[in-house]
């Protein structure tokens, strides 16, 4: 009987201990927000070749949304160091224009570079490079990256290349915690080349970040490195090594990577596919979504909305991200809705924007203008109304879903214009004229509302 007894209580507390720590895990996902304000850059990680930026990801909104925004400016003949991070990232190219590589595990190096090409002269016994494939980017470019695959970017442009980029902490990739993390193949960040930019969780904050971003291969053993790699200890030596070069380096001399141009990428991404081919290994991971002629919502006087969901990027059904690049006209609205899917992540490219967000409670949470550079969270469900300064506004938001779905609350296919009018009446207690001019006089605009005269 006390046998029975000691085993009924130690499964009554390893009970216990789960229903803790379930309790634990979702009050940490819960959002406890009764402000929203925009935010700047908490940290900045200085490079031989450029700058990185973070958000800070514990701050409340973040934590809320489960996001993790970076900035990484990349200087001319520079290179963003290859690296790995636990959940899915979303890029988007602000400026510039370069080469990005994802590898993925096991898939086939199908672009193959003979000795001419890639080495030139006086590299006597060389064979020619063999890689996995490359691609082009360019401004207005989102690029898909999935959780553990290796990347890196190279700036072969003219100017700096900027990408803004978000990771969803809270994706299923993602089965540690929401801590950012960075796991480095090459370089490291310098513990003395960081600032702090915004001392409001310094003690927590800069900790994280001096023990994140670290060259991964400098725990491994020198010995069994060069055995695993079949490669002299001094080589070793150099792949362990950071030289406080940091996470961006500057090239020796201009990287010579055999990749397509953009004409020839596009046209290989746009041919028809059998099925057969559409496997993970060529799967298209970027899509260009600043081209005027491809808006997905256009109104004259209104702007215009382009979208990268599952349909028109199919890698991102595997990530569950997705991304809207905006353009709102002088003084235009973004009619007042909620997000049935999804928490989004708002960067400012231009111009000014006087946004709101409104909780459950009827509480306004936000209520600030939003100028170029700032960042701000509209979680899921909570309703937000924003209007564009004087000389317009453009934005790109990142989405943890792959498949966002609005509801708007004004326009032609809006709630209001889905209920009766009578419905209409009674809840507001107005007169039926009223509720028609109320749920019609936007026709036929539907997300972007043009200026318009109110009469009182």
């Amino acid at each position: 009987m006390t046998k029975l007894v000691v085993l009924l209580l130690l499964s009554l507390l390893a009970y216990a201990a789960v229903a803790i720590t379930e309790m634990q895990q979702r009050e940490a996902q819960q959002c406890h927000l009764r402000k929203i304000s925009t935010s700047k850059p908490s940290h900045r990680m200085r490079s031989q070749g450029g700058v990185t930026e973070i958000w800070d990801p514990e701050e409340d909104q973040f934590q809320c949304a489960g996001f993790a925004p970076m900035r990484d400016t990349i200087q001319t003949n520079s290179l963003s160091l290859p690296k790995f991070f636990p959940a899915p990232r979303l890029v988007y190219i602000e400026q510039g224009r370069g080469v990005m590589g994802v590898s993925y595990p096991g898939c086939p190096e199908t672009y193959h570079e003979d000795q001419q090409f890639s080495r030139g002269q006086g590299q006597k016994g060389m064979s020619g490079d063999q890689h996995q494939k490359v691609h082009r980017i360019r401004r207005g470019d989102v690029i898909a990256v999935p959780a553990g695959a290796a990347h890196w970017c190279y700036n072969d442009g003219d100017e700096e290349l900027i990408a803004v980029s978000v990771l969803d902490l809270n994706n299923q990739a993602n089965q540690l915690d929401q801590n950012l993390r960075g796991f480095m193949l090459a370089g490291g960040q310098s513990r003395h080349g960081q600032e702090i930019a915004s001392r409001r969780h310094a003690g927590q904050s800069e900790r994280s970040h001096e023990e994140t971003f670290q060259n991964i291969f400098r725990g491994f053993d020198e010995e069994l490195m060069a055995e695993a790699f079949n490669v002299p200890r001094e080589t070793v030596r150099r792949m362990r090594q950071d030289s406080n070069r940091g996470l961006i380096v500057k090239c020796r001399e201009d990287m010579r990577i055999m990749s397509p141009d953009q004409e020839e990428e596009e046209q290989s991404e746009s041919s028809p596919r059998n099925g057969l081919e559409e496997t993970f290994c060529n799967m298209k991971i970027k899509q260009n979504i600043e081209l005027q002629g491809e808006a997905d919502v256009y109104t004259k006087q209104g702007g215009r909305i382009n979208i990268a969901n599952q349909q028109k990027l199919p890698i991102l059904q595997f990530i569950d991200m997705s991304a809207e690049r905006g353009h709102l006209m002088p003084n235009a609205l973004y009619t007042p809705h909620w997000s049935l899917t999804d928490n989004r992540v708002v960067y400012a490219l231009r111009g000014e924007l006087n946004a709101q967000v409104v909780d459950e409670r009827g509480n306004t949470i936000m209520n600030e203008r939003v100028r170029q550079g700032d960042m701000f969270v509209i979680p899921q469900f909570y309703a937000t109304l924003m209007r564009a300064g004087s000389n317009g506004f453009e934005w790109v938001s990142f989405k943890s879903s792959s498949q966002p779905m609005k509801s708007p609350m004004a326009g032609s296919i809006s709630v209001m214009r889905a209920m009766p009018i009578d419905v209409i009446s009674n809840a507001y207690q107005i007169s039926p004229r009223e509720a028609e001019q109320l749920k019609m006089n936007r026709d036929p605009q539907t997300m972007l509302l043009s200026p318009a005269r109110t009469s009182s």
